[in-house]
């Protein structure tokens, strides 16, 4: 079920804070390139990664579960057989958007995530 480019915009509108897990602090990474550009829009943005203690100027935390803040966008940055785990942490904390990104495809994890209430984007 794919998630139309007005419900794209709407999430977008709506979101303040957005947590990406797999963030890498190299700069010359998709994931460190969209979360630059992201906080250059105004969102705040969550570093979720065990190796890193910062990127971009915020604090990084190894799991999804040890943000200690609202969180409303799960932007996923690891291969697509990591998603599920990430999925069911992202329903714990109360997030209300799972967004995999660059090529990441988990058909289960989409379905574990929706029937949660949450909204998924998929850039396949």
């Amino acid at each position: 079920m794919a998630v139309a480019w007005d419900d794209v915009q709407r999430i977008l509108k709506q979101t303040k804070t957005i947590a990406v897990v797999g963030l890498s602090d190299k700069p010359d990474r998709d994931s460190y390139q969209i979360a630059s550009y992201l906080q250059q829009q105004g969102y705040r943005i969550i570093p979720v990664n065990p190796r890193v203690n910062e990127v971009l100027g915020e604090k990084a935390y190894p799991s999804l579960r040890d943000v200690p803040d609202p969180v409303d966008v799960v932007d996923i940055f690891r291969r697509s057989e990591d998603v599920p785990p990430i999925v069911e942490d992202a329903i714990a904390i109360g997030a209300k958007v799972v967004w995999m990104q660059a090529g990441i495809v988990n058909e289960a994890a989409a379905a574990r995530a929706r029937a949660a209430g949450l909204a998924v984007i998929m850039d396949a």
